[in-house]
This record gives C-alpha cells, sequence and structure tokens, in this order.
C-alpha cells in the first residue's frame, strides 16, 4: 500500500515485523548513541573553502554527510506507520531556524519546518538549499507556521483537527500538502545546539509522524583517545542521535555511522556527484 510520502515494505524481515508489534510507538523502540566528530577536519576544510571564495557553514557539513549517508545506506530513510514498514520516496530534513528576533526575551525564538534534498546533492548544493531555507524562514516564509496558524485560528478546532491528522496519517489518508508542511514527517530531525552555545541533547524521536532519526549537535568538547601509548586530547563535535530501532538492524546503523564518520573527517568526499546511490533492498 502506497502512501503520498513511502511505499510499504511487503518483505521486511520478520523481526522488524514483531518490532513494531512489540514496540507500537516510536517512543518505544528509542536507541541512543553519540558521535564524537573531530573538529579540526571540519574546521581545515571550511577555511579552505572560505580562501576558495566557495564559503561553507558547519550545518551544511554535518547535514551533508546525513544527506550522502542515505544515498549509500537508503534503509535509514524507512519510517513505521501503523505497525508496518515504508522506504521514504524522498529525502527530507527538519530544522529549526531562529528568530530575527532571536534572544530578546521572546519565549519563542525559532521556527521549525524542513528542507528537501536529492540523494546525489553534493555539498555545495546543500549550502545552497540551507542558506535558502535559512532566508525564507527567517522572513516568515514557512508553510509549517501556516499550517499551525490556521489550525489555532478558530478555538475548540485544534483538539478535532489534530486527531483527525493522526487518523489520517494512520490509515495513509494525510493529503501530500500536509505532509510537506508538517516537520513531523522527515527523514530526519536536525538541530544545532551549539548555536545557543548549549551542550548536545537526546531528543525524543515523536510518536505522531514518520520521523525515525533525531540528531542533536552541541558544544565541540575535548574527548581523551589513546595515540601510541599516551592518551591525548582531541576537540570533537558531539551529535546526540536517536534512532528508531525498527527500521534496521543495529550492524546496519554501526555501518552507517563509520561510514559517516569517514565523512567528516574528510569532507571533500561531499563534493560533486553521490558515487553511490542504492535504492532500498526490500523494494
Amino acid at each position: 500500500m502506497k502512501r503520498a510520502d513511502g511505499i510499504r515494505l511487503r518483505h521486511a524481515d520478520v523481526m522488524y515485523r514483531i518490532a513494531s508489534h512489540v514496540m507500537a510507538k516510536r517512543s518505544d523502540s528509542m536507541n541512543m548513541i553519540t558521535l564524537n566528530i573531530p573538529a579540526a577536519p571540519i574546521q581545515n576544510y571550511l577555511r579552505e573553502k572560505s580562501r576558495e571564495g566557495r564559503p561553507i557553514s558547519h550545518m551544511a557539513v554535518l547535514m551533508g554527510g546525513f544527506v550522502r549517508l542515505m544515498a549509500e545506506f537508503p534503509a535509514l530513510n524507512r519510517f513505521i506507520m501503523n505497525k508496518e514498514p515504508y522506504a521514504r520516496n524522498e529525502l527530507a530534513y527538519g530544522m529549526v531556524v531562529m528568530g530575527a528576533k532571536a534572544g530578546q526575551g521572546k519565549a519563542n525564538e525559532g521556527t521549525m519546518s524542513k528542507i528537501f534534498f536529492d540523494r546525489g546533492d553534493d555539498i555545495f548544493e546543500i549550502e545552497r538549499k540551507i542558506q535558502e531555507y535559512v532566508g525564507k524562514n527567517r522572513e516568515g516564509d514557512n508553510a509549517t507556521e501556516d499550517l499551525m496558524k490556521k489550525l489555532t485560528a478558530i478555538p475548540g478546532v485544534l483538539r478535532f483537527a489534530v486527531n483527525f491528522l493522526k487518523w489520517a496519517d494512520k490509515h495513509n489518508l494525510l493529503p501530500k500538502s500536509i505532509i510537506d508542511a508538517s516537520p513531523f514527517h522527515c527523514s530526519m530531525v536536525f538541530t544545532n545546539l551549539a548555536s545557543i552555545r548549549t551542550n548536545h541533547i537526546y531528543h525524543h524521536a515523536y510518536d505522531f509522524g514518520t520521523t525515525s532519526m533525531v540528531v542533536a549537535a552541541g558544544n565541540a568538547r575535548e574527548i581523551p583517545h589513546k595515540k601510541n601509548g599516551e592518551i591525548m586530547l582531541e576537540k570533537c563535535i558531539p551529535l546526540g542521535v536517536v534512532m528508531d530501532e525498527r527500521i534496521c538492524s543495529g550492524h546496519y546503523f554501526a555501518n552507517a555511522f563509520a561510514r559517516y564518520r569517514e565523512f567528516m573527517r574528510d569532507p571533500h568526499l561531499l563534493e560533486g556527484p553521490a558515487p553511490l546511490i542504492l535504492e532500498d533492498p526490500e523494494i
């Protein structure tokens, strides 16, 4: 059965089909890990690109690694809906953007929507899309907020509307226009807590929607490791990653994150067309 944002995997491994019944909610199936990403290779790369007149942001490198990762490890872009596994047919990342008046005492200083990528996008196209996304959101061009304003405009409508959206989502009846506006229906949510000078966290996964992975970057910190028999300190960017364990095996996640570390140790690997784009093996 197709959805507007994915296709049902009828031949998924029996263990994952059982797991979706044992752990019916996404909050039941959250696994968490910290990825300590060495900061020096990223900093050196950013300085190099700046000298070349092609400035790149930290965000583009960190998110660009996940874009390329999902090209090579497509099962990361799966989701569970109504206890059934689906392969997502798009690549969309939810991201919070701080408002123009952030830090001026407002309780709500940011807005959240999502960016659509192609799996073949390279680091320069990803940077362009991020800057375009940030600019539009700071100017108030945000389909998500428009939807929220409509749902809260009439007293008493919000509860009914949310319950109806949950029902429609469960039965694969949610219109593509709503899915496109919903930050809860995306490949991954990424939040950069270092931008507000705080540490990384393990952000909860949402039971509503289809997001199977949430990543929160925090302040850089020094991590001890052993080199040539001596304990050395290496400045790293910590990423708190929360995963829905029902979409793929722990071994698959481990191999994917090992590959992500390769991208971060040499961001040049994110330049040019993606050399490998795989389809979900269960389709």
